[in-house]
């Protein structure tokens, strides 16, 4: 990658410094490019990540450690857009696929950590029939942080991804970079539920009208009090606070 290439805009949120990007693969390209991973690890924001660091000076710190933090939320494509900054919303679930197909044709080893055994496990399975080189999966239920430590000796992935939800991912991404910092990390939230059908993603409808949220609001009213976390944020947006 030129150094030309390798410059990136970062525009100040509520604190977090979050990349604007002009499509999915100007991301991608910032993990791999010519079969070529540059390690670090990435976050996707949206306006509860926001509104979570904000109030957590150490999810916030490890956030604008990230080398790569795209928008995943209208709310936060919004204010982006509204700093003079016109992009495109990046869904965290999306960007982890395409990041995988494009693994796969690179032939790049690949690691899963996090959701439940039998979800890791049916992720996992589904990638390799997709012709993706996974060479371990370990859920979020193991208890001794030192078998992952072990498992990324063992197998030297150049991509890991962890999906145990904010801010428990991005603590573990952390500590893990200490111990191997070759790879390429990214916390994905529920993805896995996403991709093996445990979770079903809001229909096309919603996403297109940008109201997942309220699908999933509606679908698990438990939400509410995430939910809660949008309102201020839009707040803050629209009295320019942000």
């Amino acid at each position: 990658m030129s150094q030309e290439a390798s410059k990136q805009v970062s525009v100040d949120i509520g604190g977090v410094s979050i990349m604007p990007f002009t499509s999915m693969n100007e991301a991608l390209d910032k993990v791999i490019s010519d079969q070529h991973v540059t390690p670090g690890f990435g976050v996707s924001v949206n306006s509860e990540i926001v509104m979570l660091a904000r109030h957590d000076p150490t999810l916030l710190a490890h956030i604008n450690q990230a080398q790569l933090r795209f928008a995943d939320g209208i709310g936060v494509v919004k204010t982006l857009s509204s700093k003079g900054y016109p992009n495109t919303r990046i869904p965290g679930c999306e960007f982890w696929e395409a990041l995988m197909f494009r693994a796969g044709k690179a032939k790049v080893p690949v690691m899963l950590i996090g959701a439940k055994p039998e979800v890791n496990k049916q992720a996992v399975t589904k990638l390799k029939q997709q012709g993706v080189n996974v060479v371990c999966g370990i859920d979020g239920y193991v208890s001794d942080e030192r078998i992952l430590h072990d498992a990324l000796a063992a197998h030297r992935p150049k991509i890991v991804s962890v999906a145990m939800g904010a801010p428990k991912q991005e603590q573990l991404i952390v500590r893990l970079r200490k111990l191997y910092p070759d790879a390429f990390y990214l916390g994905v939230g529920g993805t896995y539920d996403v991709y093996t059908g445990h979770v079903k993603r809001a229909p096309k409808l919603f996403c297109d009208l940008h109201l997942e949220w309220f699908y999933r609001l509606c679908a698990q009213p438990t939400r509410i009090g995430r939910q809660w976390a949008l309102a201020k944020y839009l707040a803050l947006h629209f009295t320019r606070r942000l």
